[in-house]
């Protein structure tokens, strides 16, 4: 066609003639400007951190005239691969460390294996997460009530970030805090707790390198290692614009003193409530990982297993069978499903705790005492006949006890749920719709985690973790919680010449 035959006598960008190769336009005194963007005739096209390209090298034209403007060297698939690799790299140097990081996690805090790699693939995935969530972050623009104004919500980084963390989930909860305020533009400083302090070390030593790598200063991700003295002097100090706290309630008193921005994640004494309609093939094996995961250490543990009175002789002698089936021993044996408590003083609280519910009028049907091995072993514990009220029921034992009641009602079981102070995880078994909406809406579960057929622990990192009441009403990790991170304006924008004020106000 004519079409073809006229293109085809173009030349190519390939095949430009050696005249107009000869002489590039940066070269030339009226395109002098394209040098103040730091262009040259040959420029480097890939940056990392560095700038450099080991791809072959093309020229570019001005589609006004067809001339050369300036040379660029493309980046090779190699550089294509360290590109993305740096873009990514704390997540990517995580996941290179992750079998070894994880029996670190497992070895300093006594999670079994398989569950310290699985704390550190969280960190993984909530690096990967956040490079996404920071094109998404931002605030709206609102319609004014004043003619030819602009009404914005601008987002901006709080500033220091400080991180104190519990020693269950050391990895995992660091870093749901660490990646989401780096990409919100924070710094961030991390103390973790004392008795898993070479897990922080570790870790810190592996965002280091990146940084460094990357010609970044290593103390925009900060290490204190320390006890309650570098604790208390975190939560006293000002220039810590955010502090977010993961522990016990009780010490998160002198955190909410601070005059200050603070995120709280403290504790939960977390329940699963069974019907009488509730599949017994998914309430028994999602209520004993719930319970006996991470030996009973987990701030979601279940705790309190409400059972409907026709089912609950039945539910009980199933839950015995399965915990002497528990495979209990060295947490870095690949078939080991239960390991021991963190320290010492744990083991005094499991056993504190099971002679006050004895004494409340519990019965411990199953475990109970400590195991005859080296280690900080407990037998998984279950304990039936207390009252729903039983103050040792009410209080949170970071230890392998579930108690378990019996119900009558929705109604009743509802309100037993909600009695506890804490107010972070819970769940119910049933498959009746109606009462599955009832359980997710104002008159059900008063936690911030309200599950429905599965158990109480496990949150993916999509969604906001955290809970209410004196669990502390914080939430870390996906949806919205960036917010935490960042403080926001209200901005009004007159472009006009005149001066409209609101509620149609005249001040003249």
């Amino acid at each position: 066609t004519w079409h073809q035959e006229r293109t085809s006598k173009l030349p190519g960008p390939w095949s430009r003639p050696a005249a107009f190769m000869s002489t590039l336009l940066i070269n030339q005194p009226q395109y002098a400007w394209l040098k103040e963007l730091g262009l040259r005739e040959e420029n480097e096209g890939v940056c990392n951190g560095s700038w450099g390209g080991r791809g072959e090298v093309i020229t570019t034209y001005c589609p006004a005239n067809n001339e050369p403007i300036a040379r660029v060297r493309q980046a090779s698939v190699a550089d294509y691969e360290e590109t993305v690799k740096k873009a990514k790299e704390i997540g990517d140097a995580l996941r290179e460390k992750i079998q070894v990081l994880g029996s670190l996690v497992s070895l300093e805090m006594g999670k079994i294996l398989v569950e310290g790699v699985g704390e550190v693939q969280e960190y993984v995935d909530i690096c990967d997460y956040a490079v996404g969530l920071s094109r998404r972050i931002g605030g709206p623009i609102l319609p004014s009530e004043r003619p030819c104004h602009a009404l914005i919500e601008q987002w901006n980084p709080v500033g220091l970030v400080g991180i104190i963390t519990a020693f269950n989930f050391l990895v995992a909860v660091y870093g749901w805090n660490n990646a989401i305020a780096m990409i919100c533009g924070n710094v961030c400083l991390w103390k973790g707790a004392p008795t898993t302090s070479v897990i922080s070390v570790a870790v810190t030593k592996i965002i280091a390198k990146v940084l460094e790598d990357n010609k970044l200063p290593g103390a925009i991700c900060s290490l204190t290692c320390g006890g309650a003295d570098i604790g208390t002097a975190m939560a006293k100090d000002e220039q810590v614009n955010l502090l977010s706290f993961t522990g016990s309630t009780q010490v998160t008193l002198m955190v909410q003193e601070r005059f200050g921005r603070s995120l709280l994640e403290l504790g939960g004494n977390n329940a699963t409530i069974a019907f009488e309609d509730a599949d017994l093939s998914l309430v028994v094996p999602s209520a004993l990982f719930a319970a006996v995961g991470t030996a009973g250490q987990r701030c979601t543990t279940v705790r309190q297993l409400f059972v409907h009175e026709s089912i609950h002789d039945e539910v009980v002698n199933r839950f015995k069978k399965a915990y002497a089936q528990i495979r209990v021993g060295n947490p870095w044996d690949s078939n080991v499903l239960y390991g021991p408590l963190h320290t010492k003083q744990s083991v005094g609280m499991f056993l504190g705790a099971v002679e006050e519910a004895k004494k409340e009028g519990g019965t411990v049907v199953y475990g109970g005492k400590v195991m005859d091995r080296p280690g900080n072993y407990v037998e998984p514990t279950i304990v039936t006949g207390l009252a729903h009220d039983a103050s040792i029921a009410h209080t949170e034992t970071f230890a392998p006890i579930l108690y378990v009641f019996k119900f009558k009602n929705e109604e009743e079981v509802f309100a037993w749920n909600n009695e506890v102070k804490q107010g972070l995880s819970s769940s119910i078994f049933t498959k009746d719709l109606g009462r599955i909406f009832c359980w997710l809406g104002p008159k059900g579960s008063d936690c911030g985690i309200v599950n429905v057929n599965i158990p109480t622990s496990g949150a993916e990192i999509g969604g906001a973790c955290g809970g209410e009441k004196h669990t502390g009403g914080g939430r870390e990790s996906g949806s919205d919680a960036w917010k935490h991170y960042m403080r926001r304006s209200t901005c009004t924008i007159n472009y006009s010449k005149d001066l409209p004020l609101t509620q149609g106000i005249k001040f003249q």
